[in-house]
């Protein structure tokens, strides 16, 4: 089981979850609310102190509930829609190879959007505010290039496999 498929298994990503998550209000507000929000909330503890636990909670409820509360799409015809489909072609590489050209640019990719996360953290930690911008720039630029690879993996894995198809409407 790749590291992949162990997140999504802790946030309970179901078929009609996944579904849920390629309505694209929740790709786009999950991707530009959720480490922004997470950040401030964690910052606040300067100025909250031990009531800081309270916004860190309601940002990691916002984490789990975005991928779970907006319906099916209309459409899955849309760019962020296609990266999450991409993902779930991703995260089943295992059961169906993906092209040789695929396997390696998402693991790199990941690792920078880490190292940004990595660097968001030290610089939570030790309240940096240039190492949590810089750090979130590293995190943004990989998952937003990572999302556009899932775009082009999806795009060409659909015809591969007629359950990766039929999520396409």
């Amino acid at each position: 089981m790749t590291l992949e498929s162990k997140i999504a298994a802790a946030f309970r990503m179901s078929d009609e979850a996944w579904l849920r998550h390629a309505n694209p209000w929740s790709g786009w507000t999950r991707f530009i609310t959720v480490l922004p929000l997470l950040s401030l909330a964690i910052w606040s503890r300067v100025w909250l102190g031990w009531w800081s636990l309270i916004p860190i909670a309601v940002a990691m409820l916002w984490m789990g509930l975005n991928l779970h509360m907006l319906p099916k799409p209309h459409s899955t015809n849309h760019w962020i829609s296609k990266g999450v489909l991409g993902e779930r072609v991703w995260l089943n590489r295992d059961q169906v190879p993906v092209p040789p050209h695929h396997r390696r640019v998402p693991n790199i990719l990941n690792a920078i959007a880490a190292m940004g996360g990595g660097l968001v953290t030290w610089g939570l930690v030790v309240l940096n505010v240039w190492g949590v911008v810089f750090g979130y720039v590293l995190v943004t630029l990989g998952k937003l290039w990572y999302l556009d690879r899932m775009v082009w993996l999806y795009g060409e894995m659909k015809d591969v496999n007629p359950q990766y198809r039929s999520w396409l409407y």
